[in-house]
């Protein structure tokens, strides 16, 4: 009986040799999968190159001054950085602004202040009071409206559903007369009350149509089993849905502080003064000054994506699951 040392020692199986060809496919099959790798890593890499660019420019120029910011070819790290553009927001109420003592400032040394530069910081409050008012009232409006037409059966919920869907296939600017002629009815215009009326209108029939896919993605069974318990429809949707749909909240959250706060169109349209206008309004009236400043503006535009990215931060681990809700039932 032969032991195992007399069989060939040739990394075959059974005594029978490997072909050639089938190491070969090995091989390529090896080469395939890193190169697929390595063009996944190229394009993702570009693509961050791409999104990542413009805040890098941001950052950097914020840093700048105005000669070193206009100069050929730029430059993507100061020389000199410097923190004058960020005093000046937050001093620029500190002495009258006119057009003499505008005129003697040298837009080229970076020292160049927009008249409406002290209407920053009271602008960026504006805004972040309306985003957060936006926010909470489309939850309040949002989550029972959902949770009702994905549990409660009715005569009329599909058509309930298509219809908000509807009203976002209308573009904003064929909503602005209309807007403008119910808010002045209401007596609301030059108000930030006037902005949190119109988000709403905007943002809740999103907040609804994400809040329904991700509460029909829970069993019903968990619905009546806390009604059997005896739980009413309120504190079945706070007891038992809300602590499971949280990625779906963070992502209604995010859709609407983010939605206010960037909004342009209907600000312009409801607001006429520093009381009631937002971040956005003030950011472009600083082109429209007695001249530019590159680098005021983009300290100005750096503070302006601080509050957005901390609240991306904070909550990035609920983003995609969140924006993903519901895509997959069962």
């Amino acid at each position: 009986m032969a032991s195992l040392h007399d069989l060939p020692d040739n990394g075959s199986r059974a005594g029978r040799p490997v072909p050639p060809r089938s190491i070969n496919y090995k091989r390529r099959g090896e080469i395939y999968r890193w190169l697929h790798r390595g063009v996944i890593f190229a394009g993702s890499l570009a693509i961050m190159l791409v999104v990542l660019m413009p805040v890098a420019w941001l950052v950097s120029s914020s840093l700048q001054t105005e000669a070193e910011i206009v100069s050929v070819p730029p430059h993507w790290i100061p020389d000199e950085p410097t923190l004058r553009n960020f005093k000046a927001i937050f001093t620029a109420d500190e002495g009258p602004v006119s057009y003499e003592t505008r005129n003697r400032q040298d837009p080229a040394s970076g020292s160049f202040i927009p008249s409406t530069a002290k209407n920053l910081l009271p602008a960026m409050f504006n805004s972040f009071a309306v985003a957060t008012l936006v926010v909470v009232l489309n939850l309040l409006v949002g989550l029972p409206a959902a949770y009702a037409m994905a549990k409660i059966r009715f005569r009329g919920r599909t058509g309930s559903v298509y219809f908000i869907l509807a009203t976002r296939v209308i573009p904003d600017i064929a909503l602005v007369v209309p807007f403008f002629l119910v808010i002045k009815n209401l007596g609301l215009l030059d108000s930030i009350l006037s902005l949190v009326v119109t988000y709403l209108a905007i943002t809740v029939p999103f907040t609804v149509f994400i809040l329904i896919q991700y509460f029909e993605s829970l069993p019903d069974e968990l619905d009546k089993a806390a009604r059997v318990d005896g739980c009413s429809r309120l504190q079945t949707l706070t007891h038992v849905y809300l602590p499971l749909s949280l990625p779906s909240i963070v992502a209604v959250i995010l859709f609407a502080f983010l939605t206010s706060w960037n909004e342009f169109l209907l600000a312009l349209m409801f607001t006429q003064t520093v009381s009631s206008q937002t971040l956005p309004i003030v950011l472009a009236s600083f082109t429209s000054d007695f001249t530019i400043s590159f680098s005021f503006i983009n300290a100005a535009g750096l503070l302006a994506i601080v509050p957005p990215v901390i609240i991306a931060i904070v909550f990035e681990r609920y983003i995609v699951s969140g924006l993903t809700a519901g895509a997959v039932k069962g």
